[in-house]
């Protein structure tokens, strides 16, 4: 799907048009993108993440986790992370540069909570053991017990946006900032 943006606000708005699509969209690209952060050990750690939301007028993306999850102690640690963003329909990559806080409690988690409680991934934030930890036994997440709510909610305030589009007749590449934008060689 080639279209010919010839303004940085024209590119912005498709971008943040096609985040909150993924955010509501299963089958969207961009629903799974790859998050890297800061491991503890100073090594980069890359995972794929859901994008839950997407607030354009607060430049924020959002996803949950586990708040035993190791990425929210790399986030803690060093809350500058990277998204990297895929989309074949589109041809495009986004490299977007954040910040990440964590928001273990509040109404806002409160409610998301509620949304995914009834759900089979409600087991992913209630299980004993904290992602990653070595298992002994064979995984079942319905013979999991119910255990203490580990869910949180974790805010992506965007920096920066790195858009390339691929094309037959030539790539282009641009970089965002919140109110500047340039050209960049692809």
């Amino acid at each position: 799907m080639k279209v010919d943006f010839q303004t940085c606000q024209e590119i912005r708005q498709q971008i943040w048009k096609e985040l909150g699509r993924a955010s509501q969209d299963r089958h969207h690209a961009w629903r799974t993108p790859v998050l890297a952060t800061t491991g503890q050990d100073g090594t980069v750690n890359a995972r794929t993440v859901v994008l839950r939301s997407v607030d354009q007028a607060g430049q924020t993306l959002q996803f949950f986790t586990d708040q035993r999850s190791p990425k929210v102690a790399e986030i803690a640690n060093e809350p500058k992370a990277m998204f990297v963003f895929w989309s074949t329909r589109l041809y495009w990559q986004l490299r977007v540069r954040v910040f990440v806080t964590s928001q273990p409690d509040s109404a806002q988690v409160e409610a998301h909570w509620q949304g995914v409680r009834q759900t089979a991934a409600a087991s992913d934030y209630l299980g004993a053991l904290a992602p990653g930890s070595p298992r002994t036994e064979t995984f079942s997440p319905s013979a999991l017990p119910e255990q203490t709510n580990n869910f949180t909610l974790l805010i992506a305030q965007v920096l920066e946006i790195d858009w390339l589009e691929i094309g037959r007749s030539g790539h282009r590449r641009a970089r965002l900032l919140q109110n500047t934008w340039q050209w960049l060689t692809p």
